[in-house]
């Protein structure tokens, strides 16, 4: 399976680093199934970091052999166990799961906006999910250990053009 990671460097060999901000899935190392995210992804690094490069880094993830070897959690759809992993996660709370590898919809800027009405009981969860159910949703799939990155090889990596950088 290929996955790309949006940043705006060359990253051959990941690494588990803590981030600046409470994420989706949680600490780890993110990746997505879509090259168009994982664009936008790069476009974002380099928005907030103020630099000229986005870079999208491509790998190899052996899934089958990472299925029968590591604990995977996959979220298909937003789902009432999808939205309190995200809503822990984002909270900073654990998770008391263990997991190597997270795989599910990306709460992005228009979904969290939903999770938040959620958190503040604006929204009930039904409410929520079937708001989330008609939002184009991208995949994200999360290393969380370095066991985990075991199973993700480098294969190239491409620089991002659009009209902004050309």
């Amino acid at each position: 399976m290929i996955v790309y990671h949006g940043s705006n460097v060359i990253v051959q060999e990941p690494k588990i680093i803590p981030p600046n901000r409470l994420l989706d899935f949680g600490n780890g190392f993110y990746t997505t199934s879509s090259h168009e995210q994982a664009c936008r992804w790069a476009r974002r690094v380099n928005s907030r970091q103020k630099t000229e490069c986005q870079i999208i880094n491509v790998y190899e993830l052996h899934i089958s052999r990472a299925k029968n070897e590591l604990l995977i959690i996959q979220f298909n759809s937003p789902s009432h166990e999808w939205l309190h992993f995200v809503t822990t996660c984002r909270s900073g709370k654990k998770i008391d799961r263990p997991y190597d590898i997270a795989i599910g919809p990306v709460a992005n800027d228009n979904v969290y906006a939903a999770i938040q009405l959620f958190e503040t009981g604006l929204l009930s969860e039904a409410e929520t999910i079937t708001r989330l159910k008609v939002e184009e949703l991208f995949n994200q799939i999360l290393f969380h250990t370095e066991k985990a990155l075991e199973f993700l090889i480098h294969i190239r990596h491409e620089i991002v053009k659009d009209h902004f950088n050309e």
